[in-house]
């Protein structure tokens, strides 16, 4: 069983900033993509930043130049470093990888995690 597992989330002002973090455990062969997506109250979850096992990335447009997802191969990890925070970025942000569960999986499977709530208010 592959757990991935959120943190750093919490109340920011408006400028501020903030830093998750996802650990993926359990039995696993490969993680290719890692990601975060977030969903904020009333709307559809959207991507937010993606990146490969390679280190290419990908943004939204509306976290462009504010966040940035980096990763720790080593350590099963990804983040997000979220700067300059606004008021719209509040949602629960969710991590998501695609994994091979073994060295005979003939396909890759999405893992989610539980989320991590970030609010932005004054």
């Amino acid at each position: 069983q592959v757990q991935l597992v959120e943190s750093g989330g919490g109340l920011v002002q408006p400028g501020g900033s903030l830093r998750l973090s996802c650990v993926a455990s359990g039995s696993m062969f490969a993680i290719n993509v890692m990601g975060w997506y977030r969903q904020a109250p009333g709307k559809e979850r959207e991507l937010a930043a993606i990146i490969t096992s390679g280190g290419l990335t990908n943004y939204a447009d509306s976290v462009k130049g504010r966040f940035t997802i980096s990763r720790d191969n080593a350590k099963n990890t990804v983040y997000l470093q979220m700067n300059t925070l606004k008021p719209e970025d509040t949602a629960v942000y969710y991590c998501k990888a695609n994994i091979l569960r073994s060295e005979r999986s003939l396909s890759w499977s999405e893992v989610w995690g539980q989320g991590t709530l970030v609010t932005v208010s004054p």
